[in-house]
């Protein structure tokens, strides 16, 4: 059965390289069956976090946030293409996902990461890790990293050089074992309520 499945990407700069990478894994994705979509933090544009998508009244939240809840609550797993600043996270991105947090509760979450130079955004990975699972996710152990990322997708998204190659080798494995825990999750939740 066809898995439901955010694709979260967070750079709001200019000339943005990782969104290629973004929209690669959700073509890959979509190619294996899923419904996969790309939700892009510059695209939603949520404001600094002031209150949290819970602490709205009922139907008070900003529609952006209300619709990005609704289609968190529905995922079977999320997919978070991070690329690193200075050692650390994309802030546009640790911001969106900050806005909620019972929403992401029970679904396994994945880790793509990128930079320009040849770490690939490892550092930035690392620090991800204990952020979701904190938010209540199960982070898979596969990972895929991408360094060079200016020369690793061309403009159609489609990999090129050393990095699209070492791309291509690893997103199989990494689809596949996000598949294994979401498929999980799902029938898991369908079977048990969650204990809180």
């Amino acid at each position: 059965m066809p898995l439901k499945l955010l694709v979260l990407y967070g750079s709001y700069r200019h000339n943005r390289a990782g969104i290629r990478l973004a929209r690669y894994a959700v073509a890959q994705l979509n190619a294996r069956g899923h419904h996969a979509e790309l939700i892009d933090a510059r695209e939603i544009n949520l404001p600094m976090l002031d209150r949290m998508y819970k602490e709205y009244p009922p139907g008070q939240a900003p529609e952006a946030m209300a619709t990005l809840a609704a289609k968190i609550r529905e995922a079977d797993g999320f997919v978070f293409v991070t690329g690193e600043y200075n050692w650390g996270m994309q802030p546009g991105l640790k911001n969106l996902t900050d806005h909620f947090l019972e929403e992401w509760f029970w679904r396994p979450a994945a880790i793509i990461s990128y930079s320009a130079g040849r770490l690939a955004g490892a550092r930035a990975a690392v620090a991800w890790h204990g952020t979701l699972s904190e938010m209540g996710m199960v982070v898979i152990s596969s990972t895929v990293t991408v360094g060079g990322i200016a020369g690793a997708l061309d403009a159609d998204d489609k990999p090129t050089g050393d990095g699209g190659h070492a791309l291509e080798a690893t997103f199989p494995r990494f689809a596949a074992d996000l598949e294994w825990w979401a498929n999980a999750a799902r029938r898991q939740r369908a079977d048990t309520p969650p204990p809180y």
